[in-house]
């Protein structure tokens, strides 16, 4: 039987228009790794003849020289598009598939199972209405199965099916489905779903997939199928407040401003009051223009372009939302982030925070717990993990428009990207805005900084000198503090060992704590340039994204970075505390350079070779690019 209606010619208006009104069901399909999800939805297609014949004659090919069933056809295949994935037998990108039936239109996303690629599923569940979450029945629930279905009631998804596949492999028994249905249940009872469904399948051999199956008599539910063609999803939510994040300002001749994006909830006619988030600027809307002509009202989905009554400053990152229900405006929030990167979240780092359209430096202040996937239990942790997930407070330069995620998904999301790879690196849920980001402002004083630095007749400057233990920092820097001091110059020395006898004695020298004491110490600098002092900072500091957040806090030109560099063979050699002999003991953890990674710096402001070079005529140089660097000025 097919799902694809044979529709005669003379009918065809009238099918492609009851296409247009059929409803739309995102879903995904998750779950371990060889659990058959690709074969899943490759049955499902293939059964109810929803691909091409010469797909069909192919897949046999290919799946007669490579398929995982030797001369079967391996239905993965029609998911598994990447030949990494076929070599392997494994899903590894995002694999979307579109069809439709008599009842209903699908977008479905097929997502990787390995541990791996979890941020793959991430992007996958971020659009879907319902999980196929599925279980090899002679396993039952896995480490990844709990954090999938954890990750879809992060992500919002309200609806899940329990695929309980492989269940010919266990001889279609009753007792291993009701068990594995039960230990999901109650497993899943704390996530906020609406609805679980549990079936009992074989993708391979298609019981239960898209009619019931004569090997399961004791199941009287849907099939998958049925199921996912009748499930009641969520209604409309047409009464959420109206929000328009603009992605672009479109000016084509002096007479016309518009602003353009994709409305991500409520619904907005001409003659509608709207408000600039981030101002507070209010007008009306004058047109809804589209490609295919002015609208009269237009609802979530819609890419639009409104002309407003009035003339305002809105750009892209901003919002046009409703007046009477404003989105938070903030620049600290508590958010939920599942992390990707190999390389741990670390409070106090630096890193660029994206949203559907604004992009802005970000710190992660405080990392508040860990979840635990198993038992959703809180944790204290000092970072995350690839693949973790947890609850942190974040700080942005800038304040940027929101929702709660809970409240409007496409508005309460973002992700962070890391600023020296663009890679993304994570991705988060807002959970609400702190009141400090309400209650906390700079305090503006009479004297400022151009005042004190005038009367100190000097330019204040952070002078940044990084290097290997034993590179010589702390010597160039002395000998250059004496020069300043000699010529009158109002300067202070901030060098790592002192600071870490008093400002930060409670850090460590894990990774995590040297990225706040970089922290601390560049506040520290920011607020000693404000005094109008130049300040020398001599600290290892061995990560690019710390040395670049410390530059990120002072003014255009203010902070100068000095690499003083050294071989490791030769810090090692001069050895001034005995640390590189212990380092090389194994007596001392996290040691830079042995233990530890150090970032050179790829373009610093001075570069010092010290190998033949005396600390003092080092120093002199530093004080000849300053001389130069004010006359610039």
């Amino acid at each position: 039987m097919s799902y694809l209606q044979s529709v005669p010619p003379h009918d065809l208006a009238a099918h492609l228009a009851d296409h247009d009104g059929k409803s739309v069901l995102r879903f995904i399909t998750c779950g371990s790794v060889d659990d058959g999800k690709s074969t899943l939805i490759g049955r499902l297609l293939v059964d109810a003849k929803l691909i091409f014949e010469d797909q069909l004659a192919n897949l046999g090919r290919v799946g007669s020289s490579g398929g995982a069933n030797g001369q079967e056809v391996d239905l993965a295949l029609l998911l598994d598009g990447l030949e990494a994935e076929r070599e392997q037998g494994i899903t590894i990108d995002v694999a979307y598939r579109y069809f439709a039936t008599a009842k209903r239109k699908f977008i479905v996303a097929d997502t990787p199972g390995h541990e791996e690629y979890t941020r793959n599923m991430v992007t996958g569940a971020s659009t879907a209405e319902l999980a196929v979450i599925l279980v090899d029945s002679r396993q039952g629930l896995l480490q990844q199965t709990r954090r999938h279905s954890y990750i879809a009631s992060l992500l919002g998804i309200r609806h899940v099916v329990l695929a309980v596949n492989k269940i010919d492999l266990v001889e279609f028994r009753q007792q291993v489905f009701d068990e594995i249905a039960g230990d999901y249940e109650a497993f899943a009872r704390t996530l906020g779903f609406i609805s679980i469904q549990p079936i009992p399948i074989s993708a391979r051999f298609g019981d239960n997939v898209i009619s019931a199956s004569q090997n399961t008599p004791w199941y009287e539910g849907p099939a998958l199928l049925e199921y996912l063609e009748t499930v009641q999803l969520d209604p409309p939510e047409a009464e959420r407040p109206f929000r328009l994040p603009v992605q672009l300002v479109t000016r084509p001749n002096a007479d016309f401003r518009g602003y353009a994006g994709q409305i991500a909830s409520g619904r907005i006619s001409a003659g509608d009051p709207v408000v600039v988030a981030k101002s507070g600027q209010r007008s009306t809307v004058k047109a809804i223009v589209t490609f295919e002509g002015d609208l009269g009202s237009a609802v979530e989905g819609e890419p639009v372009t409104l002309v407003l009554a009035d003339e305002v400053d809105a750009s892209r990152g901003d919002m046009l939302v409703a007046p009477a229900s404003r989105p938070f405006v903030a620049d600290q929030f508590q958010a939920h982030i599942i992390w990707f990167d190999a390389n741990p979240m670390l409070p106090g780092r630096s890193y660029i925070l994206r949203t559907e359209t604004d992009s802005v430096g970000a710190t992660v202040t405080a990392l508040k717990h860990q979840v635990n996937i198993n038992s959703f239990g809180r944790e204290a942790a000092k970072s995350l993990q690839m693949n973790e997930v947890g609850v942190c407070n974040i700080s942005t330069q800038a304040p940027i428009v929101f929702d709660a995620y809970k409240d409007n998904r496409a508005t309460g999301n973002f992700v962070f990207v890391d600023r020296a790879s663009n890679a993304t690196v994570g991705a988060g849920m807002i959970d609400f805005p702190l009141r400090r980001a309400d209650n906390v402002h700079w305090q503006a004083t009479d004297v400022n900084k151009g005042a004190r630095a005038a009367m100190k007749s000097q330019r204040p400057a952070v002078l940044w000198f990084t290097g290997l233990s034993g590179s010589g920092k702390s010597t160039i820097a002395n000998a250059l503090d004496r020069m300043l001091h000699v010529r009158g110059k109002h300067t202070y020395m901030l060098d790592g060992d002192n600071v870490r006898h008093g400002l930060n004695r409670d850090l460590g020298f894990t990774e995590a704590d040297r990225v706040e004491n970089i922290r601390r110490v560049a506040e520290v600098a920011k607020l000693m340039a404000d005094a109008g002092l130049i300040v020398l900072v001599s600290f290892i500091s061995p990560f690019r994204g710390e040395r670049r957040m410390a530059r990120e806090l002072m003014e255009e030109g203010e902070f100068i970075e000095i690499f003083v560099d050294t071989p490791l063979e030769e810090c090692a050699r001069r050895d001034p505390k005995g640390l590189y002999q212990k380092a090389l003991a194994g007596k001392i953890a996290n040691f830079t350079g042995v233990s530890s990674p150090y970032e050179a710096p790829e373009n610093p402001e001075l570069h010092l070779k010290t190998v033949e070079e005396d600390p003092v005529a080092l120093a002199l140089k530093i004080e000849a690019f300053l001389d130069r660097h004010r006359e610039e000025k």
